[in-house]
């Protein structure tokens, strides 16, 4: 595992380290944690919080 540094959060780090060991290119990991941030940025909410839907 690479150092982790202070301004990303473990489960980005966690991330970072996965795709790195399965030898994923620097491009595409840019672009998965791209598109990871846009998806949290649409739901509004950090991908690491656990959401439980509430049907009313």
């Amino acid at each position: 595992m690479t150092q982790v540094n202070s301004k990303i959060s473990p489960l980005r780090q966690r991330m970072t380290d996965d795709m790195r060991m399965r030898n994923f290119s620097p491009s595409t990991q840019r672009n998965y944690i791209r598109s990871i941030r846009d998806f949290a940025a649409y739901l509004r909410r950090s991908p690491g919080r656990r959401h439980t839907r509430s049907f009313s």
